[in-house]
């Protein structure tokens, strides 16, 4: 790894990783490649990026200390508006560099996604975008199959966050990581994707790759609370109605249409209309 990439990543790790967060360098021109160009990010191809994913840790480690902090606004979800704190945080610590963030919700106005991000965490290296494609002689006929990210570590019991981008720096050098082939054969392959797209509610997708760790039993069931009862769910208030109490507004986009968890939000937005390879190549 280059010497600049390698610095700029401990900075960035050493803002994101107490948290529970990843990181993972890479080219806008290797995600790009993938992509037909109306998903494309408009930098230079050399142009710098960090992939951002979250851990089963980031749980007890960034949310839960966020939600009883006055940090959290009404309206908007709760793990979407940590994420985009802990990322702010990342522009507040490396004032000398210009910094765009793009979670992984983003939306244009056309509601296009600002960021595919499953194959941003495969050309990142972060996680293997398994894909239809990536089954010979899949058994599906015409059924639509949405594809899924695997971690080499956590298996599917982590989430895509989104990107950090750092326009100015390019680094040409910068050799590509292939993510991990976790799930190599085809009859597993079968069973993540039916799992993924057919029992996804059951979590045992997740476990397609033997993980070293899992989301907790808490942590689960907060997920699987409906949205308007999590906080209860944990024992803490809602937010204030008060508008003085607000917290200042967020470095980027917290408000949305509405949405299902994220495992599930992967299973539209994050799949492009032509798929892209499932490699990302050099």
């Amino acid at each position: 790894m280059e010497p600049q990439v390698a610095e700029l990543k401990q900075k960035i790790e050493d803002t994101l990783c107490p948290f529970g967060f990843e990181v993972y360098p890479f080219q806008v021109a290797w995600y790009n490649a993938l992509l037909p160009a109306t998903f494309h990010l408009p930098l230079p191809g050399p142009t710098l990026a960090f992939l951002v994913l979250s851990t089963p840790a980031m749980f007890d480690r960034a949310l839960k200390p966020f939600l009883q902090s006055r940090h959290l606004q009404r309206l908007t979800d709760p793990v979407d508006q940590c994420v985009a704190y802990h990322l702010g945080r990342v522009r507040e610590n490396l004032p000398e560099l210009q910094i765009e963030v793009i979670a992984d919700y983003e939306v244009h106005p056309n509601r296009r996604p600002k960021i595919l991000a499953q194959t941003a965490a495969h050309v990142a290296g972060a996680a293997y975008y398994y894909q239809r494609k990536d089954v010979e002689a899949d058994p599906w006929g015409d059924q639509h199959i949405s594809g899924v990210c695997m971690h080499p570590r956590y298996g599917g019991w982590f989430a895509i966050r989104g990107v950090v981008l750092l326009p100015g720096i390019e680094v040409p050098g910068l050799p590509p990581t292939k993510p991990l082939d976790c799930v190599p054969k085809r009859a597993d392959r079968i069973t993540l994707l039916e799992g993924f797209n057919f029992h996804w509610r059951d979590w045992t997708y997740r476990d397609a790759v033997t993980p070293q760790e899992r989301y907790s039993e808490e942590q689960k069931a907060y997920f699987s609370t409906p949205p308007a009862q999590r906080l209860a769910a944990l024992g803490l208030a809602q937010p204030s109605e008060d508008p003085s109490s607000a917290s200042p507004e967020l470095p980027f986009t917290t408000l949305r249409p509405k949405k299902l968890h994220n495992l599930s939000r992967a299973r539209g937005w994050l799949s492009p209309s032509v798929s892209p390879p499932a490699s990302p190549g050099p």
